[in-house]
């Protein structure tokens, strides 16, 4: 196209999209192959195959945001209700979870006791790990919000030394979650309250492991000059999806760790 009328982004071809939906059959099939018949071939290529994926396509964007010019503030409009209405398919991914833990302890079956937590069941106490990651969260929640301000009003270096920090609390929080999971006294086989507890914290740690990847990049970023106080949003996203990552830890430490013990 010789000249372009119009300030929207006319993508490219690209072999991403096809590659990483491989990544993903190779993954969930070797992820079932793993545990059947304790093959990590498949699932490790997949792996591979997604990071590969991943690299590239996020090295696409970058150059396409950042040298090219192409995120003009339209574009950006819509990246931000994009943004606005996959986080509210992440709440409604949330909500089925916590349907099926309220369904289940408000009104127990004759199968768990007629009680909740069902009998044999010892829950973590929610004092202890699950109060420390509370506050990690927290103060993660702070932190990136101390980002982007920095960002806003030009202070570079104070915006790497608040997103290095949230990083490290993000992970911080995955290791005590790992260890929690590794000391748990149940396991996801155990009742209707292993299955709705490991699956609903699992998958907010998923979230976490997500979110943080994405804050590392937005890290890498912000060291290359990436940023203005203007055009930042790959950052603002990235800050979104944290605070999100946040609120949901909270309804989850409030109704499973501390009401549901």
């Amino acid at each position: 196209m010789a000249h372009q009328a119009h300030a929207y982004h006319m993508v490219d071809p690209s072999p991403w999209p096809l590659t990483g939906a491989g990544a993903a059959f190779l993954m969930t099939s070797g992820l079932a192959i793993w545990m059947h018949f304790h093959n990590m071939t498949l699932m490790i290529l997949g792996l591979i195959l997604l990071l590969l994926t991943m690299l590239q396509w996020w090295r696409d964007i970058i150059r396409e945001s950042t040298f090219q010019g192409h995120h003009t503030p339209p574009v950006q409009k819509g990246l931000r209700f994009g943004m606005i209405l996959f986080i509210t398919s992440e709440i409604f991914f949330f909500l089925g979870f916590f349907w099926a833990f309220f369904h289940s302890s408000l009104t127990p079956s004759h199968d768990l006791g007629n009680c909740w937590p069902p009998i044999g069941i010892m829950p973590l106490n929610p004092y202890e790990v699950p109060l420390l990651n509370t506050a990690i969260l927290l103060a993660s929640g702070i932190t990136v919000t101390w980002a982007h301000h920095s960002i806003m009003e030009g202070h570079r270096k104070e915006a790497i030394q608040a997103l290095t920090l949230t990083i490290i609390l993000g992970f911080y929080f995955t290791l005590l979650q790992a260890m929690e999971y590794y000391e748990a006294p149940f396991t996801i086989a155990d009742s209707t309250y292993g299955s709705t507890f490991f699956v609903a914290t699992g998958f907010h740690g998923l979230h976490v492991m997500i979110g943080s990847t994405f804050l590392t990049i937005c890290l890498l970023r912000q060291i290359q000059y990436h940023f203005t106080s203007n055009h930042h949003f790959g950052f603002e996203a990235a800050a979104w999806y944290w605070h999100f990552v946040d609120v949901v830890w909270l309804f989850l430490y409030i109704s499973i760790y501390w009401w549901g013990s």
